[in-house]
C-alpha cells in the first residue's frame, strides 16, 4: 500500500486500533461508519496465515450487515454441523445447526484465514479507515489530559507516533495492553495447548455433511478436522501441556503423527493424505485479563481472554466484541456522560460468551459428559438449547436458557449418580490442567 508522509510521521485520530485481525477490522470499519477517524495497525501483512478456521452460524448475519456475505461465502467450506467422534463409545453423533432453537442459521463456514481476515481489513479500509500494514505498535502512554499518546515502528524501522482519543487492543494472542499491564494471567480452570498442519486428500465425509467439523477425542485431549475449500482439511491437536513436555527429542510433527496413530478414527481419514504445511505449535492456549477496558481504552476478543477452540468460538467472540466495542466506544466519544453506563455493557457482553461456552469446555473431556453429548435428548428442548449454543447463538433474545439450566441440572445429578466416575474424572481433570513450565517443548 502506497501511504502518504502524513501516514509515515504518524498523526492525531479518534481511535487507534492495535492489530487488524477479525476484532480489530471489525470495529475500525463500524467506527468509521459512525463517522470516527480511525487508525488501524497491523504488524503483519495481509494474506497471512492463522489457525481458528472454523466459523459459526451466529457470524452470517453480522456479514450480511456488515456487506461482505457474498465474499465470505465465495470462500468458504459449507459447514452445516459438527460431529463428534469417541473411540470409547465406538461411534460419532452429528449436530445439525438446523435442528437449533432458531432455524434460521442452518450453517456456516469454515475458512482459510489467511482470505478471510484479508476480507475484513479491506473491508475497513473500504469503510474509511487508514489501515496500515508492517507496522508494529511499540508503545502506549495514556495522557494526564484525556487520551493515549502511541508509538509504532514500520518495517524501515522508522518511528511513528499518532495521538488517539481511544486505543482499542485487538491484538489477539500477543494481548498487547493486558501484558503490559500485567494483568494477564494463566486460566486456573483451563490448560491447553495446540499443534496443527494442513494436508490433502483427507477423507472428509458423504454429500452435505462433508463440510462438517469433526472432533475426535483421545487419550490426551481432542483433535479438530476442519474441511476447507479445494481439498484442503486443517488438522489440529489440543492436549495438556504436560503431555506437550512428553515430545522429548522428537519433531512437532513427529509427535502430532505419533499421537494420531493412537486415535484410530482419525488416523484412517487421513491414510492417503499429505501435509501441505508445516506443523506449527501454540502454547499458554488458554488465558484471561483482570479487566477488557479503562480510561480510553478497550479490549477485544483474544486481546481479553481465550480459552480453548473447540466449539470454534473466538472468531464469533472477537467480532460481536467488536460490535458492542464500537458502540461503546461512539457513546464515549460522542455522550461522555454515558461513558460509564456503556462500558458496563461492553463488560458485561465481554464476560457473558466465555463464561457460557466455559462451561461446556471445562467438561467436554469428561467422560459422563461424553455419554451426554453421544446420545443427544431433546427433553425440554435441552437438545435444541445445546445447539444453539454450538451455533454461538448466546447473545440474543433465543429463549434457550431455561433448557441449559435444565441440561446442567442432568449432568450434576449424573455425576451424583456415578460418584466414583465423577471423582476420577474431576482428578485426572486436576492433573491435566496442572501448570507445565517448559517452552522448550513448543520448539519443533
Amino acid at each position: 500500500m502506497n501511504t502518504t508522509a502524513l501516514e509515515k510521521a504518524g498523526s492525531s485520530c479518534d481511535v487507534l486500533v492495535i492489530g487488524g485481525g477479525p476484532a480489530g477490522a471489525t470495529v475500525s470499519a463500524l467506527l468509521a461508519e459512525k463517522g470516527h477517524q480511525v487508525v488501524m495497525l497491523e504488524k503483519a501483512h495481509h494474506p497471512r496465515f492463522h489457525i481458528g478456521e472454523s466459523l459459526l452460524p451466529a457470524n452470517l448475519p453480522l456479514f450480511e450487515k456488515m456487506g461482505i456475505a457474498d465474499e465470505i461465502k465465495a470462500i468458504g467450506m459449507h459447514k452445516p454441523g459438527a460431529e463428534f467422534v469417541s473411540m470409547e463409545h465406538g461411534r460419532s453423533q452429528a449436530f445439525s445447526f438446523a435442528e437449533a432453537w432458531d432455524k434460521s442459521m442452518p450453517y456456516a463456514y469454515q475458512v482459510r484465514r489467511a482470505d478471510f481476515d484479508q476480507i475484513l481489513f479491506r473491508h475497513a479500509r473500504d469503510k474509511g479507515a487508514t489501515a496500515l500494514e508492517g507496522v508494529k505498535v511499540t508503545g502506549v502512554e495514556f495522557l494526564p489530559e484525556g487520551g493515549a499518546s502511541v508509538t509504532a515502528q514500520d518495517e524501515d524501522g522508522q518511528t511513528r507516533q499518532w495521538k488517539a482519543r481511544f486505543v482499542v487492543d485487538a491484538s489477539g494472542r500477543d494481548t498487547f495492553l493486558s501484558t503490559r499491564f500485567r494483568i494477564k494471567h494463566r486460566n486456573p480452570r483451563h490448560n491447553s495447548s495446540a499443534i496443527y498442519a494442513h494436508f490433502d486428500g483427507a477423507t472428509r465425509g458423504e454429500g452435505a455433511e462433508e463440510g462438517n467439523i469433526r472432533i475426535f477425542w483421545f487419550a490426551h485431549g481432542w483433535f479438530w478436522f476442519i474441511p476447507l475449500t479445494n481439498g484442503t482439511t486443517s488438522i489440529g491437536m489440543v492436549t495438556w501441556p504436560y503431555h506437550m513436555k512428553s515430545k522429548g527429542t522428537r519433531s512437532l510433527q513427529e509427535f502430532m503423527m505419533d499421537n494420531i496413530a493412537t486415535c484410530p478414527p482419525l488416523a484412517e481419514r487421513l491414510m492417503k493424505a499429505t501435509q501441505t504445511s508445516p506443523t506449527e505449535a501454540t502454547g499458554n492456549f488458554s488465558y484471561v485479563s483482570e479487566r477488557n477496558h479503562g480510561k480510553d481504552y478497550l479490549m477485544l476478543g483474544d486481546a481479553y481472554a481465550f480459552i480453548d477452540p473447540v466449539f470454534s468460538s473466538g472468531v464469533w467472540l472477537a467480532m460481536n466484541s467488536a460490535v458492542v466495542g464500537a458502540d461503546a466506544i461512539d457513546t464515549c466519544l460522542r455522550n461522555p456522560a454515558k461513558a460509564s453506563a456503556a462500558l458496563r455493557n461492553f463488560d458485561r457482553v465481554m464476560r457473558h460468551g466465555p463464561k457460557e461456552f466455559s462451561w461446556f469446555i471445562y467438561r467436554v473431556t469428561n467422560p459422563i459428559m461424553r455419554d451426554f453429548l453421544m446420545g443427544p435428548k431433546n427433553v425440554l428442548r435441552v437438545k435444541e438449547a445445546i445447539l444453539s449454543v454450538l451455533a454461538g447463538d448466546v447473545f440474543g433474545k433465543t429463549p434457550i436458557w431455561r433448557s441449559i439450566l435444565v441440561f446442567k441440572t442432568m449432568y450434576y445429578v449424573a455425576n451424583i449418580a456415578q460418584p466414583k466416575r465423577a471423582f476420577m474424572a474431576w482428578q485426572k481433570r486436576r492433573f491435566n490442567i496442572r501448570k507445565v513450565d517448559d517452552p522448550a517443548v513448543y520448539n519443533a
